[in-house]
């Protein structure tokens, strides 16, 4: 009786995760859209003013915003598709965040009219640089223990023949 329960209990339990994850993938893809959105339009109101500049880099600012989305759909197929969730992904999400702060604020900053003193405080900037340094450091950690994992899968072909072919 207890384990017809209990398998009733996973049973629904993983039906809804299936629900939720298909949910997360829509929503990822209408914040893509929504962004590309923005992205046009970013561009389009730069030429109309004549300012390609300043509408270069808030664009890119944008596309940092597609990156990211993109690591998390990515993320989120290979999930849908082995089960599996890296923490590389929010590794790559929050170095993609820091780099697009790096870009983009200095430009937000200027164009705002604030004095140059604002513009370039050291310590703000020099914070995120050791931030980036620091993330790109547990980057360079996670990716080579992952791939030495994968090396000492391999030689026991437990990997599926299609999975070995991937790599």
């Amino acid at each position: 009786m207890i384990s017809s329960f209990e398998d009733r209990l996973l049973s629904a339990l993983r039906a809804f995760n299936h629900i939720l994850h298909a949910f997360l993938a829509i929503a990822l893809v209408l914040a893509s859209m929504m962004v590309l959105w923005e992205f046009t339009m970013a561009v389009v109101h730069s030429v109309e003013i004549n300012n390609l500049a300043h509408g270069f880099l808030q664009s890119l600012g944008t596309l940092f915003i597609v990156w990211t989305l993109s690591s998390l759909i990515s993320a989120e197929i290979n999930y849908v598709h082995t089960g599996v969730f890296h923490v590389v992904v929010f590794i790559e999400v929050a170095m993609i965040t820091l780099l697009r702060q790096l870009i983009v604020e200095p430009v937000r900053t200027a164009t705002a009219g604030q004095n140059l003193e604002q513009l370039t405080d050291p310590w703000h900037y020099g914070l995120l640089l050791a931030s980036l340094l620091v993330i790109g450091i547990l980057h360079k950690l996670v990716t080579s223990s992952e791939k030495k994992g994968l090396d000492h899968e391999l030689p026991g072909s437990s990997l599926p023949e299609a999975r070995q072919h991937d790599l």
